[in-house]
């Protein structure tokens, strides 16, 4: 069976090195991304999920989703977004997100909610 491809955008490295374990050990082919820019570029041979942090260096995720909710390419792209923040609820149904995920996490949570998308 073909390993689901997930990408995880954050900047903190950390959190980055966590996922991508926690997920590699579930079966997930995990990549990762520090420049949520370059999620932009995505055209062909799309993962299966990203998981977005809302914010990000010099970059707002929320932005990031909404761009690529608008486009034909990447319309259909499972986005769940990732904060700290108490109103990640209402900021993830404001720019399209299909889901979120609030942190600090617990590991059966972030599996739950990729199963669930993917």
């Amino acid at each position: 069976m073909k390993r689901k491809k997930i990408v995880v955008a954050d900047d903190d490295s950390d959190i980055l090195e966590v996922i991508n374990l926690i997920l590699n050990v579930k079966g997930y082919d995990v990549r990762t991304e520090s420049n949520a820019e370059n999620l932009l570029h995505m055209t062909e041979d799309l993962p299966d999920l990203l998981l977005l942090d809302i914010w990000m260096s010099g970059v707002d995720g929320r932005d990031i989703c909404r761009q690529l909710k608008s486009r034909e390419a990447t319309r259909n792209l499972p986005v769940v977004m990732l904060s700290a923040n108490i109103d990640i609820k209402n900021m993830s149904v404001d720019c399209g997100a299909t889901d979120y995920l609030a942190k600090p996490f617990d590991i059966n949570e972030l599996v739950g909610i990729i199963e669930k998308h993917t």
